[in-house]
């Protein structure tokens, strides 16, 4: 819902004070205040740190460089904003609409995207390393190149979701949706991919090493030339897993689903295979 109009001179006049109270460490002027309200001005390079913009309507706006860092934008409409090369490290977005928004070379560590809608939203070099990202709706949204390490995306929706050389890290998938995203190139080290769907999803080349993935469901997932080294993939779903040339040292795999799995050239030395269903393999020596 669309709250208050705000006029060209009173936006101005709170973005004076606003700009006072950060020049003076609080002592002078006042924090903005556009709680409610419907922005349609240019607000690109603007300073707004700390500033108070929940269920602020911004669609469609402006925001190139702004610095929003510390902001509280819970629940504020930025469908269609551009925001990119923006500052909104430490920024309350949760349960914010950044659909479609285009947040490309954001500044997003440690932000708090609970719940927060950025399907469609392009996100490509942004930095969302440590962001709490859980239960966010990132279907079809363009993370190429983005850093997500030590990022919490558990429950969160990535289907569809173009996700090359991107940073993730540590990062918490655990039950995330992935299904028929791209991951090729990603970093997974250490993630936790725990009751993740991962079906269809492009895992050429990704580094999954010491990941874990048990129960997970990698059904038809493209796995080749992977690094699965010392990965937990115990009770994992990999039914017509392509895994040719995979790095599978030392990994777990003890009561997972292989049938139909492509194993041709797959490096299995101290791989722990108990209880595996290996029925219809292909490639296994």
């Amino acid at each position: 819902m669309m709250g208050q109009e705000i006029s060209a001179e009173d936006l101005c006049k709170i973005l004076e004070d606003h700009k006072n109270w950060i020049r003076t460490h609080k002592k002078e002027g006042k924090r903005a205040d556009l709680s409610d309200a419907n922005l349609y001005a240019n607000l690109s390079g603007n300073n707004l740190s700390g500033a108070k913009l929940s269920c602020t309507y911004l669609r469609n706006a402006d925001l190139i460089r702004a610095d929003l860092s510390h902001a509280d934008l819970c629940k504020a409409t930025l469908e269609r904003t551009n925001l990119s090369d923006a500052d909104l490290s430490d920024a309350n977005l949760s349960d914010a609409d950044l659909s479609d928004a285009n947040l490309s070379d954001a500044n997003l560590l440690s932000a708090n995207l609970k719940g927060a809608d950025l399907s469609g939203a392009k996100l490509s070099g942004a930095d969302l390393s440590g962001a709490d990202l859980s239960g966010a709706k990132l279907s079809g949204a363009d993370l190429n190149g983005a850093n997500l390490s030590d990022a919490n995306l558990s429950g969160a929706n990535l289907s569809r979701a173009y996700l090359r050389n991107v940073k993730l890290s540590d990062a918490n998938l655990r039950g995330a949706s992935l299904s028929s995203s791209t991951l090729e190139r990603a970093n997974l080290s250490d993630a936790n991919l725990s009751d993740a769907d991962l079906s269809d999803a492009n895992l050429s080349r990704a580094d999954l090493s010491r990941a874990k993935l048990s129960d997970a469901n990698l059904n038809g997932a493209n796995l080749s030339d992977a690094n699965l080294s010392g990965a937990n993939l115990n009770g994992a779903n990999l039914r017509d897993a392509d895994l040719t040339n995979a790095d599978l040292w030392n990994a777990n795999l003890a009561g997972a689903d292989l049938t139909g799995a492509d194993l041709t050239g797959a490096d299995l030395t101290g791989a722990y295979l108990m209880g595996a269903n290996l029925d219809n393999v292909i490639g296994l020596k």
